[in-house]
C-alpha cells in the first residue's frame, strides 16, 4: 500500500505565485504608454506542414468544395425515420464499406 505523504491544496506552488506577480506587474503598466503597431509577419519567416497537417489541410479544403447539404432530403428520411417507413438497404450499405476499405489500402 502506497502512502501519499502530499498534501493537496487548491493554490498554486510558490514558483508559480511568482511569475503570477511578474503578469501581474507587467500588465498593471499595460495601456499607458502610446500604442505601436506590431508586424504580424516578419520578412523571411516561413512555415512547414507536417505530412499529417497537410494532409488535414487537403482534406478541409476538399470538404469546403463539396455540395451542400440538402436539407428537404435530409427532413424526408427524419420523418420516414419517425414514421417508422424507412427501409435500410443493407447490401448496398456492405458494398460501400467495402469500396471504402478498398480505397484505404491503396
Amino acid at each position: 500500500m502506497t502512502n501519499m505523504s502530499q498534501k493537496i491544496e487548491g493554490g498554486l506552488p510558490a514558483a508559480g505565485l511568482a511569475a503570477t506577480a511578474v503578469v501581474g506587474a507587467r500588465s498593471a503598466t499595460a495601456g499607458t504608454g502610446p500604442a505601436k503597431p506590431v508586424d504580424a509577419v516578419a520578412a523571411g519567416d516561413s512555415l512547414r506542414l507536417t505530412g499529417e497537417a497537410a494532409t488535414l489541410q487537403a482534406a478541409s479544403r476538399e470538404f469546403s468544395a463539396t455540395q451542400p447539404v440538402d436539407q428537404s432530403k435530409v427532413q424526408s428520411i427524419r420523418e420516414a425515420i419517425a414514421a417508422g417507413t424507412y427501409k435500410v438497404d443493407a447490401k448496398a450499405i456492405a458494398g460501400a464499406m467495402i469500396d471504402f476499405e478498398k480505397g484505404l489500402g491503396a
